[in-house]
């Protein structure tokens, strides 16, 4: 019988004790392990228990002298029994578990433009950490790299183009993919610009021939231009180019003679007056006011798997939204955003947006508190608009369920019940009113809107 472990074998201990040197032997360990495993596996509601009875008992007991000598008098049993008794704890621990986020630290990316305000302060200034989130924001090249990273699931969520969920849920431009919309980021904000050397060509009869920027085919800018060109006779897809350029790139393209105009989002349109190389021939508020632009997006997996957090990211932007509607919030919001790592301009360009006190290239200076605005809601009219125009300019073919697809996208409901719990009041359910050009939206009529249309693919 060896009387001495071999001290040359890896596998055996030659001393006393445990491997982490805390214990009188190794076994000890070993059950302390399992011990803290156990512990370790005990469920939510059990955990979540704890925190509802901690903060009962600080408010009862302020001092923890006085707790320390009620149990003491009492005891234990006696004082949840007596406790519990008078609060409702089961049902206090069941609503507080509803509303803790299952995951709290989130990537989301954004392009950085004016219309990502408020996913972008929702950093700075604090509505994450208020919801109880640790957000990185994270600023993107362009909307494909945005919407190949949320799909791909290195964002959790994103800063999209309005029209995107929708192309993304149907499977326009990529694999379908269940997609959400349940936040509007901003209404309004974008607007054509031309460069300067088309001063005295100001009315859209005589762009044939131009070369046009929008940032994406599936956008809002897209369609605004579209609508614009073809109510002044002008064929989108046949007088004129339309190519995707990413907003970031846009000024220098209007610089090098590349384009010679662009739909585009804000502080983009502003930065080419700042840089004296366009002007603004007109916003996009003076074709429809009050349209969508961008958008908070999510993927459906993301809101079923993940609903406390989705709820809570919802929230966090919703009120920041709220905080970005007030007027006397918008300064503070611009030099907030405008830094290198989001906006990356200079802060008088990005106030002049926010303001809508802004210099137009042309030698006015223009006022209008509306130039871009925000407000969150989805609604379900601004999808089935939105597809009218996918089908009108060929994107979509064949048959659409337009109430159903704008159902499953563009989340109301959620929208809300969250507006409600930040304090906030949701409109009164109906349809919105959408005017473009003077002409009249029918939601429940999508197919007899685009048949009334004289220059169309379909």
């Amino acid at each position: 019988m060896a009387m001495f472990k071999n001290p040359f074998d890896a596998g055996r201990r030659i001393t006393r004790g445990c491997d982490c040197g805390r214990h009188e032997s190794q076994s000890e360990h070993e059950r302390a392990i399992r011990a803290d495993a156990v512990e370790a596996s005990a469920s939510d509601e059990s955990r979540y228990q704890r925190v509802v009875e901690n903060a009962i008992i600080r408010a009862i007991f302020p001092q923890d002298a006085a707790r320390r000598l009620f149990l003491k008098t009492v005891g234990a049993s006696t004082a949840t029994a007596a406790i519990s008794s008078l609060f409702p704890i089961g049902f206090a621990t069941e609503v507080f578990a509803q509303a803790v986020p299952e995951k709290k630290d989130l990537k989301v990316g954004f392009i950085p433009i004016t219309c990502a305000t408020p996913i972008i302060m929702a950093s700075p200034l604090g509505f994450y950490t208020k919801h109880g989130l640790n957000v990185e924001v994270i600023k993107t090249a362009g909307w494909a790299v945005v919407r190949d990273k949320t799909i791909n699931k290195e964002y959790d969520a994103a800063h999209m183009l309005s029209p995107m969920p929708l192309a993304i849920s149907m499977g326009v431009g990529s694999n379908p993919i269940p997609y959400t919309m349940p936040a509007v980021e901003n209404i309004n904000g974008q607007a054509i610009t031309l460069a300067t050397k088309h001063k005295d060509r100001r009315d859209p009869k005589s762009w044939k021939g131009f070369k046009f920027a929008v940032p994406f085919d599936y956008s809002m800018h897209n369609y605004l231009l579209r609508y614009y060109l073809a109510e002044n006779g002008i064929d989108p897809d046949t007088d004129v180019q339309i190519r995707s350029v990413p907003p970031p790139e846009m000024v220098a393209n209007l610089r090098a003679d590349n384009i010679d105009g662009f739909l585009a989002p804000d502080p983009v349109n502003q930065r080419a007056v700042f840089d004296g190389v366009g002007f603004i021939h007109i916003l996009s508020k003076e074709i429809w006011d009050g349209h969508p632009c961008c958008a908070f997006a999510a993927s459906r997996e993301f809101v079923t798997q993940t609903p406390n957090t989705y709820a809570a990211l919802l929230k966090a932007i919703i009120d920041a939204t709220a905080y970005a509607t007030k007027d006397e919030n918008r300064k503070e919001i611009a030099a907030a955003i405008a830094p290198a790592n989001y906006l990356n301009q200079p802060v008088t360009v990005v106030e002049q947006v926010l303001t809508g006190t802004y210099a137009d290239g042309l030698g006015a200076i223009k006022r209008d508190p509306k130039r871009i605005d925000f407000d969150p809601f989805p609604w379900e009219g601004f999808a089935i608009w939105i597809l009218t125009q996918m089908k009108r300019w060929g994107q979509v073919k064949g048959e659409i369920d337009y109430k159903s697809v704008a159902n499953q996208v563009f989340l109301e409901t959620d929208t809300a019940r969250l507006m409600k719990e930040v304090g906030l009041t949701p409109p009164t359910s109906g349809s919105k009113t959408i005017v473009v050009m003077g002409k009249t939206f029918d939601s429940s009529k999508p197919e007899d809107y685009i048949k009334s249309f004289a220059i169309k693919r379909t």
